[in-house]
Parts: structure tokens; C-alpha cells; sequence
């Protein structure tokens, strides 16, 4: 059977003399651009089907050989695949609903994504956990963070207890940033994708209610440093777990189920503090505690989900992707033509990394492999941009927020749950548009409307806490910049970390990026209560109203689209250099923007950087002859198109 070291020995000798062009790297003059390749069309179809052979014989496929030798033409010819010797009537539906009918796919594929991306309520929970039990909880343990004692005696600790507020509802990001995340890709690697998953949920589940129970600030603060050991791991793994498994044209939308569940996660959060607040002094212990809820059904269920196909590849267990595949896709024939295709595209990425299975080796190359340091770039920019838009300066302390704003406890919590309603319920778009506008557009859409929105809620604070338009202008103000993000940053950032780094890197790579995230999490965690107390919340909101406009920037000069294409076709777009890249939005795409949209030319579509060639999966063109070729399949002409 075939091993890893397949890729890092044979096949890359075999590839070795790629040439750029072959590789999906065309240079014309000083231009560099992306032609995005079927790697099956550099072969004959005789020397395609001998190797169809070679890659039975090799891992164990003998019997399922006449089924991959359809497969694989299915793959190389996706649309005369009807004309395929041998194709069934049967596999020819199936292979026409993926274009037809894309959103009909097994139903354990959706119940992979939908209970995987439930872990994903657990970081959304403990986020308003902790946002109400900050109403609560330092007065009890000791640390009291308010200017004057309940006695109405000035606090001489005031300064020093708001950093310590800061340092407990920071501790999950420390944690994660620092250990938890880093640990996904030894854990990973001896367990999968699903092991490291449930080893995470552990954590989830525990360490709740070791925050429920603490009697010292010390002891919350460790119980959510190992809170933050779980949502580390759980955060680098279940995004590409869920990339993995998902088919293409639907993988933005299926992997963006984290988002949305985390803000399921919110909302929840929010019910449940205001569920508890009449408890008493416990409420705090309560708010904590239900933390655990999400947690337990990931623990029970993860096992029941196949493996990661690619994860088995990785490990040269094609016997074992094979079963996970036929699992997750409509038709053996679909199954057999991916895990073909995986092998081809898997081959073709030995020339642009070379893999080291040391991790501290697959660390650095993070930072020194030009297609490997591009794709760091990128999700490096989106997840720290999840930080500079504002969203968990709201997500952390909107109850201290609208407290701020002259809100009573009662309806600080409730403002709080209507928060977490609006993040929840406008995170649905995203599942339609993030395929069809991609991640980029989203991105570059919604930016500018969160930093307004976030300007005119700190610009509220100035009007007198004495007019009635005061506390429904601030919340009026949060809340539309909650619908701007839900669709926008919200579920971009973990959709894009988990697309963009090679199989060989993809855990390391994934790890950076939440890493990432998290840390400046843990930064604004910290930083938060000191910066509204020394720049009120005006300053506060005005100030991360302009990071939106630098993330904006950033965002537009380093971050590629990667919507519709496979996992293995994004080597193509990470091949051209940052540089040309950049030159490209400066003087390509920023002068057609304006030319477009503000005086309003008719000048076609904008020129883009990336092409595809030879049967790319996801090309325009081919994608319409795909679809004719679908619905003749099916008897039908001119019928109207279906998703």
C-alpha cells in the first residue's frame, strides 16, 4: 500500500521536471498568472488508464478497478462524462445532480458538518458566559472593578481589578493561542481528524464546570485556561475536518456552519444568562457552567462521523478513504473519481512543497515556501481582522456595554440577547452568498458598513443619557453592526484558514491561523474594561471603527478568492507572487472598480489573475457545458437550471 512518503520520494522525482506551465505557473513577460489545471489532461487517455492500473494494483483497488477506470475518465472529461463505456444511467444522475441539484448529498455528510460545527457553539456560549457574569462575578470573587464600593467609598483598586476582569475573560485565548492550537497538529497526526476533536470536547466539557465551582479568581483562571486547551484544538480541526469532507461547490456554505453555530452559541449564551440572573449570588456560577451544554453531544457523536478522506490519504490509508468517501457522496462512482482526482492533484502539489513530517520543519516552511508563506499571509490577514472589526469588544462586554449606556442589569441582558439574535439570524445569507459572491467579496462589501455602524454607536454616547434616544440609538447602532458582520467576517475567516494550506501543512498552517485569531482575542479581552474606563466608549468604538478601514486595506491586498475550487486547485492561486498580486489590485482591479461602480462605465468583467485551463472543475465555461451536458443526460434542453 501506498504510503506519505510516496509524495516525498517517488512521485515528487517523477514530477520533478514539471515545467511552470504544467504546474499552473505561466509567465508572459513580467505578468504572473494562475492557470488552474485538470492534471489528467497531460496524459493520453491509454497513459491515464495505466496509471488508473498502477494505483489499483499499488493500494489494494483490484476489484473496484473497472469502477475507477470510469471514474477516471469521468474526472478528465467532466463534460462528455455521459459517453463515458460502462457509465450507468444511475451514475450518470448522480454525477448531473452535482451540478443540477447541488445541495442533494448524503445525509451523513450533513450530519458530519452539523454536529461537528456544533463544538463550535461551545467558544460562542463561553463568550456570553463570561459577558454576563461580568455584572457579577468580580464583586464575589473579591476583585470588584466598579469606581466606588457598594458603601459609595472610592475602589483604590479599581485599575488593578479591571485588568485582572480582563486577564479571566482572556484566559480561554491565552490558552489557545499559546498551547491549545499548536496541539491540534501532533494530536492530528497520531489521531485524526476525529480524535483530536473529541480530546478537545473533553476539555469543553470539563472545564465549565470548573469555572462554576471556582472560589478564587486564581482558580477561574486556571479552569479557563483549560477551557482554552479544547477550543484551541476544536477551532484548528473542525474547519478542516469540515472542508475535507464537503464537495466543492458547496464547501463555503457547509464549513460556514462554524460561524453560524457559534453564533447559535451566542444567542444561547444570552438566553441562558438571562435565564439565571435572578439566582442570586450562584447566577455568575450558572452563566459560567452552561458552557458545558454544547459541548456534550460533540463528545458523543464525532465518532459516528466518517474520517477525513484526505486524512487517510495523507496517511497512505486509501482503503480506508475510500469507504469514508462512498459514505459521503451520492454514487461509488463519485467516490472512486475524487479519490483518484485527490491522488492526481496530491502528486502535482510535490512541486510546490516539499513535505517534512517534522513539525517544527513544517512550522518554518510556513514562513520560507513562497506558496506556503502567501496562503499565512492571507489567513493571517482575515483572522486578525475578525479582531480589528469590533465584533468581541461586543461579543465579550455588551452587558457592560449597554450598563454603560444607563441600562439596568435586566436589560442590559436583554439588549445583550437581542445582540446575539441579530448575529445568529444574519449569519444565514452567508450560506448562499459565500459560494456565489466568494469570501473576498464579502469581505470587501461588508468592512465599510461595520465601521460606520461601529462610529455611530460610539457617537451615541453623547447624547444625554436623559433622552430616551440615547439607550435605543447605541443598541440600534450595535445591532446593525452585528448584521453587517454575521455575514461578512463572521464566517469567512475559519472557511478560509481551512482552504488555503496544502494536506502536507494543512494542520500547522490551520493552527497559525486560529492561533492568531485568538491571541489578539485574548488582547482585546485584556485591554478592553482599561480602554473604555481611560477612553470612554466613544473613543473605544471610534477606535476599532478605523481598524475596520485598515483591515479593509489589508484584505484587498493580500487575501485571494478561493470559492469553487478544490482544496488541491488553490495551489494555482497561491503560485503568484504577492507582489504581482498586489500590483494587479492596484492597477487592475482598483481602476475597473471605480470605472464600474462609481462613474458608472459599462467596461465587461474586471481582468482577472486567475484562469483555468484543461478542465478546471470549477471554469465558467466549462461549468455551462457541464450543465448542458447534465440535463441532456437527463433528457432535458433548455429547462431552467436548479439549485
Amino acid at each position: 500500500m501506498a504510503s506519505q512518503n510516496d509524495y516525498d520520494g517517488k512521485d515528487r522525482i517523477e514530477h520533478h521536471d514539471v515545467t511552470s506551465e504544467e504546474r499552473g505557473v505561466v509567465n508572459t513577460g513580467n505578468s504572473v498568472s494562475a492557470k488552474i489545471q485538470n492534471p489528467l489532461i497531460h496524459m493520453t487517455e491509454d497513459e491515464m488508464l495505466r496509471d488508473v492500473d498502477s494505483f489499483a494494483n499499488e493500494n489494494g483497488f483490484v476489484e473496484e478497478q473497472p469502477l475507477l477506470r470510469k471514474a477516471a475518465l469521468v474526472a478528465r472529461d467532466p463534460v462528455n462524462y455521459a459517453a463515458v463505456p460502462g457509465i450507468t444511467e444511475e451514475e450518470k444522475d448522480a454525477i448531473a445532480n452535482e451540478v443540477l441539484h447541488k445541495w442533494r448529498q448524503p445525509k451523513i455528510l450533513y450530519f458530519t458538518i452539523i454536529l461537528c460545527s456544533v463544538g463550535a457553539a461551545v467558544q460562542g456560549w463561553d463568550q456570553t458566559g463570561s459577558n454576563g457574569a461580568n455584572l457579577s462575578f468580580p464583586d464575589a470573587l473579591g476583585i470588584p472593578v466598579r469606581a466606588t464600593l457598594p458603601d459609595g467609598t472610592p475602589n483604590p483598586n479599581a485599575e488593578h481589578n479591571q485588568w485582572l476582569q480582563g486577564l479571566i475573560n482572556a484566559g480561554p485565548y491565552i490558552a489557545s493561542a499559546f498551547i491549545g492550537c499548536w496541539c491540534s497538529d501532533p494530536l492530528n497526526q497520531f489521531f485524526g481528524r476525529r480524535g483530536c476533536i473529541f480530546i478537545s470536547a473533553i476539555f469543553c466539557a470539563l472545564s465549565p464546570i470548573g469555572s462554576a465551582f471556582s472560589q478564587t479568581w486564581e482558580q477561574l483562571f486556571i479552569t479557563r485556561l483549560l477551557l482554552g486547551l479544547g477550543m484551541g484544538c476544536k477551532g484548528a480541526s473542525i474547519p478542516i475536518f469540515a472542508a475535507e469532507n464537503a464537495p466543492a461547490s458547496i464547501r463555503g456554505a457547509l464549513v460556514m456552519t462554524w460561524q453560524l453555530w457559534t453564533a447559535f452559541g451566542i444567542f444561547l449564551g444570552t438566553v441562558a444568562n438571562l435565564a439565571v440572573k435572578d439566582t442570586g449570588k450562584i447566577s455568575w456560577r450558572l452563566q459560567f457552567g452552561s458552557a458545558l451544554l454544547p459541548a456534550l453531544p460533540l463528545l458523543v457523536g464525532v465518532f459516528f462521523c466518517p474520517e477525513s478522506p484526505r486524512w487517510y490519504i495523507k496517511k497512505g490509508k486509501y482503503a480506508q478513504a475510500f469507504r469514508s468517501l462512498k459514505r459521503l457522496r451520492n454514487n461509488d462512482i463519485q467516490a472512486a473519481r475524487d479519490l483518484y482526482y485527490i491522488h492526481a492533484q496530491l502528486r502535482a502539489e510535490s512541486s510546490f512543497t516539499s513535505v517534512n513530517t517534522n513539525f517544527a520543519s513544517r512550522f518554518i516552511q510556513l514562513f520560507t515556501v513562497p506558496r506556503l508563506r502567501r496562503a499565512t499571509v492571507a489567513s493571517g490577514v482575515v483572522m486578525i481582522a475578525q479582531q480589528m472589526c469590533g465584533i468581541n469588544i461586543i461579543a465579550f462586554y455588551s452587558s457592560t456595554i449597554f450598563e454603560l449606556a444607563g441600562a439596568s442589569v435586566t436589560t442590559s441582558l436583554v439588549a445583550s440577547m437581542g445582540f446575539g439574535l441579530v448575529n445568529f439570524v444574519f449569519a444565514f445569507p452567508a450560506l448562499w452568498t459565500i459560494d456565489t459572491f466568494g469570501r473576498r467579496t464579502l469581505l470587501l462589501f461588508t468592512f465599510p458598513q461595520m465601521a460606520w455602524t461601529l462610529l455611530a454607536a460610539g457617537l451615541c454616547y453623547l447624547i444625554p443619557q436623559s433622552s430616551s434616544a440615547h439607550i435605543g440609538l447605541v443598541a440600534l447602532f450595535v445591532y446593525l453592526f452585528g448584521a453587517w458582520y454575521s455575514p461578512g467576517e463572521g464566517p469567512v475567516p475559519f472557511t478560509y484558514s481551512a482552504e488555503v494550506f496544502p494536506l502536507s501543512h494543512r494542520e500547522v498552517g490551520m493552527s497559525w491561523a486560529v492561533a492568531t485569531c485568538l491571541f489578539w482575542a485574548a488582547v482585546l479581552s485584556i485591554t478592553f474594561p482599561r480602554m473604555l474606563s481611560a477612553m470612554t466608549p466613544t473613543g473605544a468604538f471610534s477606535f476599532y471603527a478605523g481598524l475596520n478601514l485598515i483591515a479593509l486595506c489589508l484584505i484587498f491586498l493580500f487575501v485571494p478568492e478561493t470559492k469553487q475550487r478544490s482544496l488541491e486547485e488553490l495551489d494555482y492561486v497561491f503560485a503568484i507572487p504577492t507582489r504581482r498580486f498586489i500590483s494587479h489590485q492596484c492597477g487592475t482591479v482598483l481602476p475597473w472598480w471605480v470605472k464600474t461602480w462609481i462613474l458608472r462605465k459599462k467596461i465587461g468583467p474586471c481582468p482577472s489573475l486567475v484562469t483555468f485551463e484543461g478542465g478546471g472543475e470549477n471554469d465558467a465555461n466549462l461549468q455551462e457545458q457541464v450543465r448542458k451536458a447534465s440535463f441532456a443526460a437527463q433528457g432535458g434542453e433548455n429547462e431552467k437550471i436548479k439549485y
